[in-house]
């Protein structure tokens, strides 16, 4: 890597870089990421056509659907109060948790961005400290800067608490379904899993057929059989009603005995910088975004 390039990184990672505009940062952030210069006039691929997004598609509701207490109220309204998790309180600083009226088990969130997030097994053995320190750096950061992922830029940084969840007493792992929603339409869907070992994830057709493809950084195992949720086609028909009116939308469920939660919704998946181990399917997620025009 270029000198030059070290030296972005270290100033992008430092939050040193808020004044450079959107579009040049993102082609500089792009071509060092990707190894590939980041085509905006003719994009074709996912990952470019996400950065076409982030910097020509920018609906205010987004900030909204980002937030993640936000997000609950504006996914109850459209698919009901059924699939949300239970908010077990909500705070403007770590020192404001009421960590004793809180239950044995939880999930700590940050509400503006990605990451942020602390999970409680067993008060007895709970780390505040750690989480404590994992809070508040969260907390200082605007998650727009380093992707300039728009939605997130005026998110009002709080804590959730969430009740916690497993879907496999064996694992103690909660899966995600990840549906990718093109123009409000399932083509595939993810499953993530060995997440807190060695994260995985298989990508699937929207009938539940494995895919020949996966991300670098989560690679896929084929031979290992994932079961599909009971709920599948249900989970389809809730993810392309919230995907509604966005040109690309994924949305994450999970299943706990056979109920439906929804996860969250994310519009640039790893930023737009995931690398795929397949171009051809990196070219097929692509022609699936329909960009709109240009205003």
């Amino acid at each position: 890597m270029r000198l030059i390039d070290r030296v972005f990184l270290h100033f992008a990672r430092e939050d040193k870089l808020r004044w450079m505009p959107d579009k040049p940062y993102l082609m500089w952030i792009y071509r060092i990421s990707m190894a590939q210069r980041l085509n905006l006039r003719k994009a074709h691929t996912f990952n470019e056509k996400l950065q076409w997004l982030k910097l020509y598609d920018r609906n205010p509701v987004y900030s909204r659907m980002v937030d993640k207490n936000a997000a609950k109220e504006y996914v109850k309204g459209i698919i009901g109060e059924e699939y949300i998790i239970k908010t077990l309180g909500i705070w403007d600083s770590f020192a404001q948790i009421d960590f004793d009226n809180l239950p044995n088990q939880f999930v700590l969130k940050c509400t503006h961005d990605s990451g942020g997030m602390v999970i409680c097994k067993d008060k007895k053995q709970f780390d505040y400290a750690t989480a404590k320190n994992k809070i508040e750096n969260s907390m200082k950061r605007n998650y727009y800067y380093w992707g300039r992922e728009w939605p997130y830029k005026n998110v009002k940084p709080r804590i959730i608490a969430e009740q916690y969840m497993t879907d496999s007493a064996e694992r103690e792992e909660l899966k995600d379904y990840k549906f990718f929603c093109f123009n409000g339409r399932v083509e595939c869907f993810k499953i993530d899993f060995d997440r807190f070992t060695e994260h995985h994830a298989n990508y699937y057709d929207r009938e539940g057929v494995l895919l020949p493809f996966g991300e670098v950084d989560c690679p896929p195992r084929p031979e290992r059989r994932i079961d599909l949720p009971h709920r599948l086609s249900d989970m389809i028909v809730l993810a392309e009603k919230l995907s509604n009116g966005c040109v690309f939308l994924r949305v994450d469920f999970y299943e706990v005995d056979e109920r439906i939660y929804f996860g969250e919704l994310t519009f640039f998946p790893a930023s737009g910088m995931g690398k795929i181990t397949s171009q051809e399917w990196n070219q097929r997620l692509g022609q699936w975004i329909k960009l709109p025009q240009k205003e």
